[in-house]
């Protein structure tokens, strides 16, 4: 049995083979103005999965360069019409559609005041893409599963490709041509504890810290989207300051753990969950103590939550239809959501 969220999540390694071949010109002329003239102020524009994954880029940006990066809530233009000071400023708008009014109304609201925008943006011929000044397309092709995959995965890959040129950052840059071939494997990694742990599972905490966040964050809207799971992400040090007073017995918990500074906090905040009798579900890379669920490294530390959300997607859709659910047909939801 199959699905098109199934078939295109299967389609990511390709998506990511097509960004990386392309639009090396635009992300070296982009990283290297960005080295001579670096920002005073930097944001990101995006909802949904989009914002997830503007959220990883925005790490990488804090932790590998310094630079403070805001997630503008967009109603301070679409609504309150605040005049916002543009003036060194670089945003970042996140979609997959480039649709919606409250992504493309700051992107022009930027741009008219002197701001360098940049389009991270499945369909290049969009109205955000006209919007902005540089256009970075996906390349993920067509994505007709409501719930997005595929171009999701492009949108971390494309972050990260931002920042390795912003630093020019080698080892990063060839990492990242390995990813095909990494995200491949991912995906036909063995995720099954993952589907019999969370059958019969009708809430759920999911649990990353530093740059496994974001991918925490993501999982969660796809536990709701196409599980009906009340799913939510929480960091690994946040989850300690009121939310762990729901632990129970037997209350499920995911902890996304791969490589890096975070990891062995994770693992230890796991171990403390279990004793507290949570039934907690760790994806680490293999012999990770406790790990049930197999993370395949990628090329640099910073890039295995990519391989990660990529295991999580097929999983998740299995998780879907052992609950009798239609992974193609959430309710209530559809592709393109257009938002003020």
């Amino acid at each position: 049995m199959t699905s098109r969220m199934l078939d295109e999540a299967r389609e990511a390694p390709a998506a990511v083979a097509r960004l990386m071949a392309a639009d090396l010109a635009a992300y070296t002329s982009l990283g290297e103005q960005l080295r001579a003239d670096p920002p005073r102020s930097a944001l990101t524009v995006a909802r949904g999965s989009s914002d997830h994954a503007a959220h990883y880029m925005a790490y990488l940006v804090m932790a590998r360069l310094g630079r403070l990066v805001t997630s503008l809530p967009m109603s301070l233009v679409t609504l309150y019409q605040s005049q916002l000071d543009c003036n060194g400023l670089v945003s970042w708008g996140f979609s997959q559609s480039g649709q919606s009014p409250d992504l493309i109304a700051p992107t022009r609201f930027f741009r008219a005041g002197g701001a360098r925008t940049v389009a991270v943006v499945n369909d290049a011929g969009s109205p955000l893409a006209e919007a902005a000044q540089w256009v970075l397309p996906l390349h993920a092709g067509a994505e007709t599963s409501v719930a997005a995959t595929k171009s999701y995965i492009a949108q971390l890959v494309a972050g990260a490709r931002i920042v390795a040129h912003w630093q020019n950052d080698k080892a990063l840059l060839a990492a990242l041509e390995t990813l095909p071939e990494v995200l491949e494997r991912a995906a036909y990694t063995d995720w099954s504890p993952l589907v019999d742990a969370l059958v019969d599972a009708d809430k759920l905490f999911v649990i990353g810290r530093g740059t496994s966040l974001a991918i925490a964050m993501e999982a969660a809207l796809k536990f709701k989207e196409v599980c009906g799971i009340q799913a939510e992400a929480f960091s690994g040090a946040e989850v300690k300051h009121g939310p762990m007073a729901l632990i129970e017995e037997g209350y499920p918990l995911l902890v996304f753990a791969p490589r890096g500074p975070a990891q062995a906090g994770l693992l230890a905040l796991a171990e403390d969950m279990r004793r507290r009798g949570a039934r907690v579900l760790v994806a680490a890379p293999v012999g990770t103590p406790g790990a049930e669920l197999p993370l395949v490294a990628a090329g640099h530390e910073d890039l295995d939550p990519i391989s990660a959300i990529q295991s999580y997607y097929l999983a998740v859709e299995a998780l879907a239809r052992a609950k009798g659910l239609d992974p193609d047909k959430p309710r209530h939801l559809n592709k393109v959501t257009l938002t003020h």
